[in-house]
């Protein structure tokens, strides 16, 4: 993590963002977005360059090294622009615009992503990485334009800021057409062609896990049992967890694999992948109960708490790619270095962990990755699973010490609410997969902490919080992933306060977030800041999109509040998508979930008296994605699915769908005979 000291800082001083302060000695000039350098350039008459990116972004801190910390090129882009850095990750509004922008220009996109702007924040032209020289024949052609060529900049911005409010904007559909169970079928069977049926996950490469793909597979598996959806599941599942992408000593998962085999991961650890991802493993065990996912479950957690935990229980947001200027050194292993901890157990870890062969990367180096189950590894030598699970057992202890000694990657220690909010629902997940008190523990200590920090009686939120104190107005995404966590969080724990507030937060998202003009909701607030064109999230991406998470929000607490009005904007925003999701179902897989509990029967199971806790856990090991649960030990009148459903001293199930309840029984077996019926 690059930063070199050049004596005088710039003007991101006083940030608290670990990647706008990686960049406060750089020689260029560099202002945090906001009032003093909009002013400035169009004071100057100047364009503006805005660079987005991350902490834990590799390409960042080389163009970093190569251009921002040259006197040279600093002097260019001081000379002609007003340069602004943005930390992506505490503002994705402006990251959406500016990305958008560079997309809809190029048709591609990523980090560092660097946009040139009107003085008023217009974009006009702009791309991703650039090399020295490149990079400084940019910055003089770009000036030239400016300069002598500045009506047709305006020109351009238009069409590009035309561009976006119309590429974000989806109109209410008039009629009011049913969803239909063909429609679920075609989208899964279009995202099942996505898929490489020889390495799993989308084909080709680079490969992304992208969870809610196979979230959305797993719930259509549920539906129809066709052999071929789950089989496509456990095949991507199987490869990740035993390639490169997996810390396979370390647990936890990196960002992305830059090859089509799970090998060379891009290192970089992000808390939202390793949450999602923990749900997706969790689910997919309470389908097929595959020890190895119980372990990529168990040691992602055990990655997250020793990594990436706060003292006050919430999550930081990612590991550097980097250590000590080199992308992987943290995680990668020289055979001798290996041998030498490893001992008389070396020649059977190497084979084990494919060091020499299949795992050898670059500079004599070795990434640690497995070809092979357990099953058939300790079969070939002669062995129990269980003898061979104590010896990888001990040898990770041992590689994980050796490795902690090493210069570590560098820490994005910001506390986002919506990457926590992931955490906190994927704590949820693993707790119903295998009931360890400890995940329930965690999940509280997190959403406590972040409620009572960042989110205001009246359900504003904040999106970070920063030594404890709340910072930037929440965005959408904020609202969504949080009102979600909490909905879960209610489900495991019984304890309805956590409703509640997740009511409170989707009555604000709705009063401050919603447009005349579409039922989507938009990405900003009312109040927030006006950037140079209006955001509409929809396409769900690594993360599923601030609207598909509320749409699925909305029709959950349609069915506990038996609130109609919730229940249509959930269905009017889904229609609204509909005509997106055969076309690009690997974009909009999250709508696709929504899309499946529209379709299929739903239900709400509301538990009630002095067991509902204790019978509650009864349905956790049964992947049940068509329903939610409403347990309370004590008369709840708060609830309206709850309402007169308390008898004294008896502990009773009620399977209801659509307001109407079927009779009451006592145990979940007949429970659960009552929705398979």
């Amino acid at each position: 993590m690059s930063q070199t000291n050049h004596g005088k800082s710039n003007h991101l001083k006083g940030q608290t963002s670990p990647y706008l302060l990686q960049h406060l000695y750089n020689p260029v000039d560099w202002y945090p977005w906001g009032d003093e350098a909009l002013e400035k350039a169009k004071r100057e008459n100047k364009p503006l360059l805005v660079s987005i990116g991350y902490s834990a972004c590799h390409w960042c801190h080389v163009m970093e090294k190569e251009s921002f910390e040259d006197p040279e090129v600093a002097e260019i882009m001081n000379r002609y622009f007003v340069c602004i850095k943005v930390d992506r990750e505490e503002r994705p509004d402006i990251d959406h615009i500016y990305m958008n922008s560079v997309q809809l220009l190029s048709g591609r996109g990523g980090w560092p992503l660097n946009c040139f702007a009107l003085p008023g924040g217009r974009p006009f032209w702009g791309g991703t990485y650039f090399p020295k020289e490149q990079w400084k024949s940019i910055l003089e052609r770009v000036h030239e334009l400016f300069e002598k060529q500045f009506d047709d900049l305006e020109d351009q911005a238009e069409k590009i800021t035309m561009g976006l409010s119309q590429s974000s904007f989806i109109k209410p559909k008039e009629e009011k057409s049913a969803f239909g169970r063909e429609e679920a079928k075609r989208m899964t069977e279009n995202l099942l062609e996505y898929i490489d049926p020889v390495e799993g996950g989308i084909k080709g490469a680079p490969k992304f896990p992208i969870p809610n793909n196979f979230e959305f597979l797993l719930h259509a598996y549920h539906h129809n049992r066709n052999q071929k959806i789950l089989d496509m599941v456990l095949l991507t599942l199987k490869k990740m967890a035993m390639g490169g992408i997996y810390d396979q000593i370390g647990g936890g998962f990196a960002r992305y694999s830059t090859d089509k085999y799970w090998k060379v991961p891009h290192f970089e650890k992000m808390l939202y992948d390793n949450a999602q991802l923990t749900s997706l493993y969790a689910s997919a065990y309470k389908v097929n109960p595959e020890p190895l996912f119980k372990e990529v479950v168990s040691e992602t957690i055990a990655f997250v708490e020793r990594e990436l935990t706060a003292p006050e229980g919430t999550f930081y947001a990612a590991l550097d790619a980097d250590s000590e200027g080199e992308e992987g050194k943290y995680y990668v292993w020289e055979e001798k270095e290996f041998e030498s901890v490893m001992g008389d157990q070396a020649p059977l870890m190497k084979e084990y962990y494919n060091l020499g062969g299949k795992g050898s990367w670059e500079n004599g180096r070795n990434i640690l990755l497995r070809n092979e189950t357990d099953e058939s590894f300790a079969s070939a030598h002669e062995m129990t699973v269980d003898e061979l699970k104590a010896l990888v057992f001990k040898a990770k202890k041992e590689l994980l010490n050796a490795r902690s000694k090493r210069v570590k990657p560098g820490l994005d220690d910001k506390v986002l609410v919506s990457w926590n909010a992931l955490m906190i629902k994927s704590l949820c997940d693993a707790y119903t997969a295998f009931e360890q008190p400890d995940y329930l523990k965690k999940a509280l200590a997190a959403a406590e902490f972040i409620c009572a920090h960042a989110m205001k009686p009246n359900g504003e939120l904040f999106r970070l919080i920063n030594k404890n104190k709340p910072s930037i107005q929440a965005f959408l995404e904020d609202y969504a992933l949080l009102a979600d966590a909490l909905i879960s969080l209610y489900q495991v724990s019984a304890d309805s306060e956590w409703l509640h507030k997740a009511k409170s937060l989707i009555t604000y998202t709705l009063d401050h977030f919603s447009k005349p003009e579409t039922n989507m909701l938009s990405f900003s607030s009312k109040q927030g800041e006006e950037l140079a064109a209006p955001f509409y999230e929809f396409h769900d991406n690594v993360i599923p999109s601030s609207n598909s998470v509320m749409a699925c929000n909305l029709f959950a607490l349609a069915n506990y509040f038996e609130n109609p009005e919730w229940g249509q904007r959930s269905s009017d925003m889904l229609r609204d998508i509909k005509g997106h999701l055969e076309k690009f179902s690997s974009s909009f897989s999250n709508w696709g979930r929504l899309l499946l509990q529209h379709v299929y029967p739903f239900y709400t199971v509301a538990i009630t008296g002095p067991q509902a806790e204790t019978i509650a856990r009864d349905f956790f090991p049964f992947y049940l994605p068509e329903k939610i649960m409403a347990p309370a030990k004590d008369q709840d009148s708060s609830i309206p699915v709850l309402q007169q459903r308390f008898q004294k001293g008896e502990t009773r199930i009620y399977v209801c769908s659509m307001g109407s309840c079927q009779l009451p029984v006592k145990t979940a077996e007949e429970a659960l005979k009552q929705m398979q019926a």
